[in-house]
């Protein structure tokens, strides 16, 4: 449990340095875990898909079209949980491998 809530943690303040180095946040300290990115103004439609490219390129997980919702994207909270779920999944069954 201990090392789930330092990985979710660790997540946070990854998520938290992208947002402030890539969109203009007038307050990072003052940014809470729970607040809307979206309503702060913080991210539009196109950060979204910003925010996207930088959880499947850091956290090497794909984002599939119908994660692309406001519980795993609007918040710090929402990204850190949502990138712990999807790490946390098992790989599909079948799924074709390339060797190289």
């Amino acid at each position: 449990m201990m090392r789930e809530t330092s990985a979710l943690s660790a997540c946070k303040d990854s998520v938290r340095a992208f947002l402030a180095a890539n969109f203009y946040v007038g307050d990072v300290a003052g940014l809470n875990d729970d607040s809307s990115l979206i309503d702060q103004g913080i991210i539009d439609s196109t950060g979204v898909l910003e925010v996207v490219g930088f959880i499947e390129q850091t956290f090497g997980i794909a984002v599939d079209d119908c994660e692309l919702l406001p519980e795993n994207l609007d918040t710090i909270q929402g990204i850190a949980a949502y990138v712990m779920r999807k790490q946390h999944e098992p790989a599909p069954t079948g799924a074709l491998v390339r060797v190289t």
